[in-house]
C-alpha cells in the first residue's frame, strides 16, 4: 500500500511556513471585513452624506494597508528575523529594472489603460469613489492616497513578504507561480479582463522583482496602471 507523502517540518522553511499561513488568513479577514461596505458597522458616521463613498473607499484602503503592509511588515521583522531589503524593499539591479519599466510602460501599461477605459465593466467599476466624477478637486487627494495605501501594500505583500521567502524556500519560478495565486483570486468580483489580466501581471511583476531584487519597478508599473485608467474613465 503507498504510504503517500510524509509530513515533515523543516525548521529551515520556517519563513515560508509563516508566509503561507499569513496569507489566507490577511486575505480572508480582508474580504470579511475589510470591505467598503463595512465602513456602516465600524464607523457609522462615516457611512452617511455626500461623502460616504469615498469614506468606504477610505476605510477599505486603510483596512488592506493595515492588514497586507504592517502585519506582515511587523511579523517579517520581529518574527522572521527579515529586513526590508530581505523583503525586496531596495533600489536592486537600477540599470536593468528602469529599463524594463520604461519599456513596459509604453508597450504595456499605456495600451491596456487606454483598452481597460474603453470596457463598459471597467468604467462602471472605476474610480472605486464615484464623487470624483465630479469634485475632480479631490483627484490629486484621491489617487496619493490610492497609490500609498492600496498599490504600496499590495506589492510589498504579494512581490515582497510573499516572493522573496517562497523563492528562497522553494525557488524563482515556484514562488512567483504560487504568488500570482492569491494575487489573482483577490480580484474575485472585479471586470473580466481585470480578472483575467491578474495573472499575466503576477507572472510578470513577479518576476521582475526577483530579477531586480526589487519591489519598486512592479509598484511603479502597478500603480501607473491604476490611476491612468481612473483619470481616462474621469475625462473620457
Amino acid at each position: 500500500m503507498d504510504p503517500g507523502v510524509r509530513l515533515e517540518f523543516d525548521r529551515e522553511q520556517m519563513p515560508a511556513y509563516i508566509v503561507l499561513f499569513l496569507a489566507p488568513v490577511l486575505l480572508t479577514v480582508y474580504r470579511i471585513w475589510g470591505w467598503a461596505d463595512h465602513l456602516a458597522i465600524w464607523f457609522p458616521s462615516l457611512s452617511h452624506g455626500p461623502f460616504a463613498g469615498l469614506n468606504g473607499v477610505l476605510y477599505q484602503w486603510c483596512s488592506f494597508f493595515f492588514l497586507l503592509f504592517i502585519i506582515p511588515f511587523l511579523t517579517a521583522r520581529f518574527i522572521m528575523g527579515l529586513s526590508p531589503r530581505d523583503l525586496g524593499m531596495r533600489v536592486g539591479d537600477k540599470g536593468f529594472g528602469l529599463l524594463f519599466a520604461a519599456i513596459a510602460l509604453l508597450l504595456l501599461v499605456v495600451p491596456a489603460a487606454v483598452l481597460a477605459a474603453s470596457m463598459p465593466d471597467v468604467r462602471l467599476e472605476y474610480p472605486l469613489a464615484k464623487i470624483i466624477m465630479v469634485r475632480t478637486d479631490l483627484i490629486p487627494f484621491y489617487e496619493v492616497a490610492y497609490v500609498l495605501t492600496y498599490y504600496v501594500a499590495w506589492e510589498f505583500f504579494f512581490r515582497g513578504f510573499m516572493l522573496f521567502p517562497l523563492a528562497r524556500a522553494f525557488g524563482g519560478v515556484s514562488a512567483v507561480l504560487i504568488q500570482t495565486i492569491p494575487s489573482c483570486l483577490i480580484h474575485v468580483g472585479k471586470p473580466h479582463g481585470e480578472f483575467v489580466g491578474s495573472i499575466l501581471a503576477g507572472l510578470i511583476l513577479g518576476g521582475l522583482a526577483l530579477r531586480t531584487g526589487s519591489i519598486w519597478y512592479g509598484l511603479f508599473l502597478h500603480a501607473t496602471l491604476g490611476v491612468m485608467v481612473d483619470i481616462l474613465v474621469i475625462f473620457r
